[in-house]
């Protein structure tokens, strides 16, 4: 069955980016800091987010030769999670959207 539409021309267009934008996944952006060891972020990469050591070390050296690196990506409400986590580990994380 054909849905019809009574919303005025164009109105559809906007509220179908409108959800798009929301549907948009985030990332939990870890940055780089004068305090904690490499292997010690990489330990956190691995026990946290269970990453395998070769993915947590490239993690980390991002991490470490860039700036910062997006260690996990997902929902709002995940990337606030992994944030916290990070910051239970004494790393500095935020939130931040993709795209």
């Amino acid at each position: 069955m054909r849905s019809v539409s009574l919303a005025p021309a164009g109105l559809e267009q906007v509220a179908e980016s409108e959800s798009t934008r929301t549907d948009s996944p985030w990332s939990c952006t870890v940055w780089d800091d004068p305090v904690n060891l490499m292997s010690y972020v990489t330990f956190v990469f691995m026990t946290y987010f269970g990453y395998p050591r070769d993915k947590a070390e490239r993690l980390m050296l991002t991490v470490h030769s860039e700036g910062r690196a997006a260690v996990s990506h997902g929902s709002r409400e995940q990337a606030e999670k992994d944030v916290s986590a990070m910051h239970s580990y004494g790393l500095w994380a935020t939130v931040t959207r993709d795209g």
